[in-house]
Order: C-alpha cells, then structure tokens, then sequence
C-alpha cells in the first residue's frame, strides 16, 4: 500500500483499522487532503487495483491506434482521460448515486497490446479482458481506436451470450474492409455481427451523421440489423423520446454500450481522429446515457480521443465525463 506522501490521503486502506470498514469500497483520494493537480493519475484519482481486494468496476485503458484511417493520436487517449478526471467529484446528482461507495471501483492500468501488429493486439486484449472480468468485474475501457471494440464485445458474449448493443459514433463502423483490411477502426461491428456476438435483434447506431461511399452503406447495414437514430434524429425527437425509442430496442438484454468520442460535435470534441459536423452536445449525450439507468448494461468503452488536436482539454473532459457516468450506470447494478 502508498503512504499519503504519494497521494492516497484519507483513502489509503493500509490505515484503516476499524475491521467493519474493511468491506467499504476504498475511495478515490481525498481532494480536501491532497489537491486535485497533485499524486498519481488514475480514473477519477481511484485506487489502483492492485490496491483493493476485488473490484467490482475497472476502468481500463487501451493506448491503441494502429486501426485509425485518417488522424491518429488515439494511443494517448487513456492518459490524457485519466488527466482530465481529476476533476470529477463522487457524488453524481443525474443518477442520484455516489459510485464509490455504491460499489468498489479501481483503476486497472493499461492492456499493453502489440502497436505494429493489429491482429496480435486484438487476441491480446480479448485474453486480458476475459482475465480482468473473469471474477464477475465490469470493464469501462478507454482506448484507443474503435477497433477495440470487437475484442471487447467477444469477451462480454463469452460471459452473457451475445448482447445488446448501443454505438455512439458520427459513423456506422459496419464497413467490409479498408484498403482491404478487414480489422480497423471502420469495421468492428460488421465482424462482431458476423461472429455472432451481437444480438441482432438489439442494435442501434446513435449520432450518426455526415457523408457516405454510397447508399449502400445504409443498405448493408440494415442487413446486419442495425437500427439508426441519427443527429438530426436527437436534435428533432429530444433527449426522452429517443431514450424510449432506445429502452424499447434493447428491452432487458444484456447490453454493450460504445461510444466513440467523435459523436460529439467538433465544438464539443475537436480532439479526435474523423470529426464531422453536426453533430450531439455533450449534454445530449451525457443524458441519453443516463436514461439507461434501468437497462443491464454488461461493460463499455470510450474511444477515439486523440489529445493532440484537443484544444483546451475539451475533448478529454467530455470523455472523462463520459466514462464517469458509464461507471455510475454500472454502480447502478
């Protein structure tokens, strides 16, 4: 265990002694005992899991780019998240629940994947995700290129069967190939169909907007399934008539959320590989999540946050935001 000198403050559970607390979750450190700009940077300054006995949530990153088609950069995504969550506090009013203490949550580092070889870093995050949830843990991952995604979802059906999913994205990522590789950020959720991991019965995109190679596209990806609420969509049904349109699609399935940082508007997330105009505010986002609340959600991610373009932090803010409120939703069950 650290000392408070290396940040843990009144969080640190090698100083507790009062044997009823040992069954508390650890909190995140104290910002009142050590300021928010100071000690290690993890989720939401959380413990690492190395420091607690179990963790029922783990936030998990997945510094991974190699699928990107256009802006790269994504690999720096989980650091600059962990960054901008220092200041999220442990009380969230939208859900009326405090995660930290509703359930233990920890920080389990970054899956270190092969960033020459696509094919490698897919098998090796797979095998490390099903080993961190292997004792009934929840992963919120933060990548990282879309192209995570599908390792991800094989490891949630291997757990529940296949799921449910909600895909946040400007984009349909139901692509065949790309300069004919059929694993990139453009292509996860046509294999993960493919695969039969998905329930078919139970996918939507959401925010979807912008350009396409041809209508085709839409066509091919109606054939896989998938529903579309897209950003005019939201802008025109508001933020409770989408939720229940997304309530009825998934009904009590397990469920995969996905959300892939470029479903916000430029103004709101300029830090990201393939931004297109027009589309969702954080607010909008940050609600539709919330009115899950009563869905199973199973693990999700946050994707494609490439901090080098991200002006201000803007970018990294929304993501970690994002991620907290994934985490709650979790804490929720």
């Amino acid at each position: 265990m650290t000392s408070s000198r290396t940040g843990r403050g009144e969080g640190d559970p090698g100083s507790r002694t009062d044997p009823a607390r040992e069954s508390r979750p650890v909190p995140p450190v104290d910002s009142s005992q050590v300021p928010r700009f100071a000690g290690f940077a993890t989720f939401a300054r959380l413990p690492r899991l190395d420091q607690v006995e179990r963790a029922d949530v783990a936030v998990v990153g997945v510094p991974f780019d190699a699928g990107v088609s256009y802006r790269p950069g994504a690999r720096f995504g989980p650091a600059a998240v962990r960054e901008a969550s220092r200041l999220l506090r442990p009380y969230h009013p939208g859900l009326d629940v405090s995660p930290f203490e509703a359930a233990q949550v920890a920080d389990a580092g970054d899956i270190a994947v092969n960033p020459f070889d696509i094919g490698a870093a897919i098998e090796t995050l797979q095998a490390d995700a099903e080993a961190l949830s292997a004792g009934g843990t929840k992963l919120v991952t933060v990548g990282g290129d879309h192209t995570i995604a599908l390792p991800l979802l094989r490891a949630a059906a291997k757990k529940h069967g296949p799921v449910a999913l909600l895909h946040f994205d400007a984009h349909l990522d139901t692509w065949d190939t790309y300069f004919g590789e059929p694993y990139t950020h453009g292509t996860p959720f046509r294999r993960a169909v493919e695969e039969g991991i998905l329930d078919t019965s139970a996918l939507c995109h959401v925010g979807t907007r912008g350009p396409l190679y041809g209508k085709a596209d839409l066509d091919d990806d109606q054939k896989l399934g998938f529903g579309i609420i897209t950003s005019a969509d939201v802008l025109r049904r508001g933020i409770d008539e989408t939720i229940d349109a997304l309530r009825q699609r998934i009904g009590n399935r397990p469920l995969y959320v996905s959300v892939d940082i470029d479903v916000l508007d430029p103004a709101h997330a300029p830090g990201t590989g393939t931004p297109e105009a027009g589309g969702m505010t954080s607010r909008e986002l940050l609600e539709i999540l919330r009115g899950l609340r009563t869905c199973d959600l199973v693990g999700a991610d946050v994707v494609e946050l490439a901090p080098a373009y991200d002006h201000a932090e803007i970018t990294a803010i929304a993501a970690s935001h994002v991620a907290y409120d994934l985490v709650s939703l979790l804490c929720l069950r």
